[in-house]
């Protein structure tokens, strides 16, 4: 049976219902309380309690963006009131497209560092990841690149260093979903500093992606998880929340259903992925990765620039940075993908020959 026109469609339910999560004042305090447990607070405790005071009255009152200002020219109503954080955020991607369509400017390339390892902290110790990514960005700056690192470890080395867990709102509507994401800061609940918003001007200035990652229990480290849930408002993303009076589900539903253009923000820039282990799963692990980049409209930088090997295969962990000094093929290969990767960015850079890029999708999504 054939389902209704979109046309026919006016309104879509929205479905709620979940368990209520709102804390009690007494819970609200534990929980606050408990980022001060060092002895180094005490002498603090009227001081804790102002404070606790007004981060109260703001979780109570859902004080989500307490700091707006008039959106302005180039929203769909200029008049709309927009966090401020928001549009610091939105101007920073700006910046970036500028950046990178300067044609003068060296061939940008973000190397990404998937692993949690640090001796910052436990372990005390550095990933593979981490010489394998300092070994690429020589590479890439001798041939003249700019080289940007994001090295996602520091969310477990870094103090306050965070990134939040998507909310899921393009499965309620894609156009719910804003570019950059909308969701965070959410000062009411203090979630503050989400570190995504200094990412996402790194991905839209780069030409190529370089991703180096290790395998984490056949999957993807949390980090690198966490930062590819919230690169989803990249894909699809809608730039104007005032087209959906912020969060607003049944406007984000009608607008989608009304016909979505799914814009691909991050379209057109090459990529090369590096996936390490030591048992299972590196395999796995690059095709997921290849596969979700592609999705997003990113081009291969070709086969490659495409490795997932293993180090010290089923030999102790205690010797795996042995194993890797011993190991100089995969440095010749990991020399391989950044050249393949430096090339194609430079090719598509000036020169943009992305099969199929003029041809509509007959499934958007």
């Amino acid at each position: 049976m054939r389902g209704p026109r979109r046309h026919e469609i006016e309104v879509v339910e929205v479905r709620t219902g979940g368990a209520s999560v709102a804390l009690t004042r007494e819970e609200f305090r534990d929980r606050f309380r408990s980022r001060f447990r060092d002895p180094g607070f005490d002498e603090l405790g009227g001081a804790l309690d102002t404070i606790e005071d007004a981060a109260w009255e703001a979780y109570s009152a859902g004080r989500k963006s307490p700091r707006t200002r008039r959106a302005g020219e180039g929203y769909h109503d200029p008049e709309q009131e927009l966090p401020v954080d928001w549009l610091a955020a939105r101007a920073a991607i700006h910046r970036a497209m500028m950046i990178h369509a300067d044609r003068d400017l060296p061939t940008r390339i973000l190397i990404v560092a998937g692993a949690a390892r640090s001796d910052q902290t436990c372990p005390g110790e550095v990933s593979k990841t981490s010489r394998l990514v300092a070994a690429a960005g020589d590479e890439l700056r001798a041939a003249g690149c700019d080289v940007d690192v994001l090295d996602l470890s520091r969310l477990a080395s870094e103090y306050g260093r965070v990134i939040y867990p998507c909310k899921g709102c393009v499965s309620t509507a894609m156009p719910l979903c804003h570019w950059p994401c909308s969701c965070y800061p959410n000062h009411g609940l203090g979630q503050a500093g989400d570190w995504m918003n200094d990412i996402y001007p790194l991905w839209v200035a780069a030409h190529g992606i370089l991703i180096v990652t290790p395998v984490y229990w056949y999957q993807a480290p949390s980090p690198l998880k966490l930062m590819m849930d919230r690169l989803v408002c990249a894909d699809g993303g809608n730039p104007d929340p005032t087209t959906t009076r912020g969060k607003d589900p049944q406007r984000a539903k009608a607008l989608e259903l009304a016909g979505w253009g799914y814009p691909r923000h991050l379209a057109g820039r090459a990529f090369g992925v590096v996936v390490h282990g030591d048992t299972a799963g590196t395999e796995v692990l690059r095709r997921i990765l290849s596969d979700w980049l592609v999705d997003m409209e990113l081009e291969p930088a070709g086969g490659p620039a495409q490795l997932d090997r293993y180090i010290g295969y089923y030999e102790p962990y205690a010797t795996s940075h042995l194993a890797l000094d011993e190991d100089e093929a995969l440095f010749a290969e990991l020399s391989v993908v950044v050249k393949t990767l430096a090339e194609r960015a430079a090719r598509l850079r000036h020169r943009d020959d992305r099969a199929g890029k003029r041809l509509a999708s007959p499934r958007p999504k």
